[in-house]
């Protein structure tokens, strides 16, 4: 006889990183190799070495500037974004923080997870008093432009030279968000 098949929801969560285990730091490895092969969401255009992966995650834990934040189905890191706030000597432009390196894995599409992560990172930036959430992605990026103009992000400019990606120079865009104050469940 066989066993009935697992019919519980996937569980998805986001979280804020300020201490990453062993296990994690391979889970996050994989996925933006993962993010990496399927032509986006991070900067590089190949798949890196575990080792370089590992000591650029730990690197963005001691940037005081930086805050990482995970991705999770089930339990496993599947993804990541990084808030930039601006330094502290530059009080004229702490209105704005920078969204960038966001991503989830190509296998772990599909449940929500990237809105969450992009929602989890604005409210923490509100929380810090910012009011601005400023990103750029490349033109070849479909899917993250669909997802940013959803969630209610607006095209401001395009670089016309913003990438070179295989030997062809791409456009890029330039988006932002006002956040007004951090959500309540449920907004």
């Amino acid at each position: 006889m066989t066993e009935p098949a697992d019919h519980r929801p996937p569980v998805i969560s986001v979280e804020r990183c300020e201490r990453i285990t062993e296990t994690e730091l391979m889970e996050l490895c994989e996925a933006t190799n993962a993010a990496i092969i399927e032509g986006g969401g991070f900067g590089w255009l190949e798949p890196q070495g575990q080792d370089i992966l590992m000591r650029h995650f730990r690197g963005v834990l001691l940037v005081p500037e930086r805050e990482l934040f995970l991705a999770k189905l089930n339990g496993r890191v599947v993804g990541s974004a990084q808030l930039v706030r601006p330094p502290r000597n530059n009080e004229a432009q702490a209105i704005g923080a920078q969204l960038t390196h966001a991503y989830v894995a190509p296998y772990a599409r599909g449940f929500g997870l990237a809105r969450s992560l992009v929602r989890f990172v604005e409210d923490r930036a509100a929380a810090l008093g910012h009011r601005v959430l400023n990103l750029d992605v490349r033109e070849t990026q479909l899917a993250a432009i669909q997802i940013f103009e959803a969630l209610g992000y607006t095209r401001w400019g395009t670089h016309p030279a913003y990438a070179r990606v295989k030997g062809r120079t791409v456009q890029g865009h330039f988006f932002l968000r006002v956040i007004e104050s951090p959500r309540r469940k449920g907004d």
